[in-house]
């Protein structure tokens, strides 16, 4: 790949691949106007409609949590789209509808996009992790570390941890804490949306009763935040993802060979508002999510990129450490037999 294209996102050299990807970068107010009556919309529909079967069957309201943590799950999409930009027209109207639909998925805007913003510029660099990803570790960092600091990383990376409680740590108790550091205008975010999320809590269960709350809200998010947890985790960990140290790092290498396309039907693209098409969402986040199969298609950048059925994400569950020495994410046993090899 020529070295203009290895530019990153904001650079003021414009990158060969900018002309390809540019015409798809442009939100239709009708199409956003879809994306949200057919995300908001049902999801709420789906909240009174299990509010109304609770007194006939508990049972018929948790089977309906299913389609409904499919409908937040897309309204988490949008939210997300929001964060980049692409969702509505400006600025101003992306911030205002971010926000309110932070609110839907208990995430505040300005925090979550200020940290996802971060995870997009340093995606696959080995020397700046940690904000907005999966914390993954080199075998050589493993191995260097405690035991406990070991098994503390083991139960991690558990998919039962990760994809169960997983969900209860992303969406209740990482968006309410205030960082330290976290400038004014972040820190103003999260106690804002901590305010107004404890109002709905407290208007709901007095409307309602908590356990009804729990029973219509908490099965849903929960399932919801698992399958995003999912979506996110098998995006960037697979067998030949791209790691690779700062000064050898490239932004459009880090999303074209470091994000995977996740071929899913067409019911689940849907769902996940297109975020399966990871690779193009990472070399041009501007895009939106109704955008992303077209640009996909026509654009031969991405004929070759990797690609991920929901069985190899699966599997790639397993990966837990970055083999620097053969360029790949490996299992723990890999890992260990390469140590005894060596």
């Amino acid at each position: 790949m020529a070295a203009a294209a290895t530019n990153p996102q904001g650079s003021s050299e414009r990158a060969p691949w900018r002309q390809a990807v540019d015409p798809y970068a442009r939100p239709r107010t009708w199409r956003t106007a879809l994306d949200l009556a057919t995300a908001v919309v049902p999801y709420f529909a789906l909240l009174v409609a299990m509010h109304f079967l609770y007194e006939l069957s508990a049972l018929l309201t948790l089977a309906l949590a299913i389609p409904t943590a499919g409908f937040l799950l897309r309204t988490f999409v949008l939210f997300h789209d929001c964060t980049h930009g692409s969702l509505m027209a400006t600025k101003r109207a992306n911030r205002w509808m971010g926000t309110f639909l932070g609110l839907l998925v208990y995430t505040p805007f300005e925090s979550w996009r200020h940290s996802h913003q971060l995870h997009h510029a340093t995606a696959g660099d080995l020397d700046r992790r940690g904000t907005g990803d999966v914390t993954t570790l080199t075998v050589a960092e493993y191995e260097a570390r405690t035991g406990g600091a070991r098994l503390a990383y083991r139960l991690f990376r558990n998919p039962v941890v990760m994809f169960g409680l997983g969900p209860i740590l992303s969406v209740v108790i990482l968006p309410r804490l205030v960082p330290k550091d976290a400038r004014p205008r972040l820190r103003r975010s999260i106690i804002r949306t901590n305010v107004a999320v404890v109002a709905i809590v407290a208007v709901s269960c007095l409307l309602l009763g908590w356990e009804q709350y729990l029973l219509i809200q908490w099965p849903a998010a929960w399932l919801a935040a698992s399958v995003g947890i999912f979506l996110f985790y098998v995006q960037h960990q697979f067998e030949d993802a791209y790691w690779e140290s700062n000064e050898n790092w490239a932004y459009a290498d880090a999303a074209i060979r470091g994000s995977s396309y996740l071929k899913l039907p067409r019911v689940l693209h849907f769902f996940s508002a297109n975020i399966g098409f990871h690779h193009v969402h990472h070399l041009s986040a501007r895009i939106p999510n109704y955008n992303l199969r077209r640009a996909h298609d026509d654009i031969d950048l991405f004929r070759d990129v990797p690609t991920l059925t929901i069985a190899d994400g699966i599997r790639a569950t397993r990966l837990k450490l970055w083999d620097e020495e053969h360029g790949r994410l490996v299992t723990f046993a890999q890992a260990r037999a390469a140590g005894r090899a060596a």
